[in-house]
């Protein structure tokens, strides 16, 4: 099983950044330790502050992979585009945010990618993304 973590803007200084909120863990040591855990499964990682990268990948893997976790970032909240490009592709998504949304500023309870997902996990940190592997591991 072929599984893709597909992070945007910002993404790339988990541990540096606002610690409180993203905690202290680099993505990259995390994800090492994803691969430990899930040794049965393909694990692939994608950061990009580009939108049009993101849209780029999703269409790349978006017919060949099994899953998708996607942790848009901002662009949750703001961009057409990727919901378009999710909707457009075959492979299910599933929506992940580190942190709870809906606790933040207003303009981060709204997501546009949302309605094109398979399900959202969001609020439980890194374990999100765990839980995101876990539902494809067993669907």
């Amino acid at each position: 099983m072929r599984l893709i973590i597909i992070n945007g803007p910002n993404l790339n200084l988990l541990g540096v950044r606002e610690p409180d909120i993203y905690g202290r863990e680099s993505f990259e040591d995390f994800f090492a330790a994803l691969q430990v855990d899930f040794p049965t499964l393909t694990l692939h990682y994608f950061q990009s502050n580009h939108e049009g990268d993101l849209i780029d990948k999703l269409h790349e893997v978006g017919f060949s992979y099994d899953g998708i976790v996607l942790n848009a970032g901002a662009y949750t909240h703001t961009s057409v585009a990727l919901a378009d490009a999710i909707a457009a592709i075959r492979t299910p998504v599933v929506e992940v945010h580190i942190s709870n949304v809906h606790a933040r500023e207003a303009y981060r309870h709204h997501s546009y990618l949302s309605a094109q997902c398979v399900g959202v996990i969001v609020g439980l940190g890194l374990k999100g993304y765990e839980l995101a592997i876990e539902y494809f591991r067993t669907a």
